[in-house]
């Protein structure tokens, strides 16, 4: 039986003091593709914050991993982070450094030394996404969908026990959208866990996993064939 990477149970998640979303009870196992759909304000980036340790969790039981989100310490909060890889709509690279540097970034920023083992990670990465192009371009040289990939091999650096995607097609369109599902698809046959934050159902139909809807202030489980 396969255990549960992120798991909540009555849990309470606030933003500046006011609640989000209540009585929160779900469960992410190891090895799922799990999306979280929902209006914009129903509380997905909330919840999702609250993962990665960017908002506290005051009030019920959370954990992701080994670590409890009730009783985490600030200090605690770079080794969560080391454990996930998250990915945003807008890609968060930094425009100032190419590609190579980007990645060697937050090798460093994580603890890794040695020059020939962070070139070495970052080619298996670039090559894990399907990235062939010169690594000293810069973000604003690539299309939309070249920067997400890049920023999903920045996720994939530290080899996480789970990836948050939050909205990762929202900017792109439909025909790159479908290659990014697909490359995540590809990711989790390899055995990653995948969370996504979505507003997209027709994706969900095409890529199925377990749904969580976040509505009026509740989350729960839905059927993908009661979306469409």
């Amino acid at each position: 039986m396969s255990k549960n990477i992120v798991s909540f149970s009555d849990a309470t998640i606030k933003q500046n003091g006011k609640i989000v979303l209540k009585d929160v009870s779900i469960d992410v196992p190891e090895g799922s593709f799990v999306f979280l759909i929902g209006r914009t304000g129903s509380g997905k980036s909330s919840l999702i914050k609250t993962i990665y340790g960017d908002l506290k969790l005051e009030d019920g039981l959370g954990s992701v991993g080994e670590f409890d989100l009730i009783r985490l310490k600030s200090k605690e909060i770079p080794s969560l982070r080391r454990s996930l890889g998250v990915v945003f709509q807008d890609f968060k690279l930094l425009p100032d450094r190419n590609i190579y540097e980007n990645l060697k970034f937050v090798l460093k920023a994580t603890g890794w030394r040695d020059i020939n083992k962070i070139n070495q990670r970052i080619d298996e990465v670039l090559k894990m996404v399907g990235i062939t192009i010169n690594k000293n371009k810069f973000p604003f040289e690539l299309s939309g969908g070249e920067q997400q990939r890049i920023a999903i091999a920045r996720a994939l650096l530290n080899n996480p026990k789970l990836i948050i995607a939050d909205e990762p097609t929202g900017n792109l369109d439909p025909q790159t959208s479908q290659e990014i599902m697909q490359l995540f698809k590809l990711l989790h046959q390899r055995g990653m866990t995948l969370l996504m934050a979505t507003h997209d159902y027709q994706m969900i139909v095409k890529f199925p996993g377990k749904i969580f809807k976040c509505e009026d202030g509740k989350v729960f489980e839905v059927v993908a064939k009661k979306l469409v």
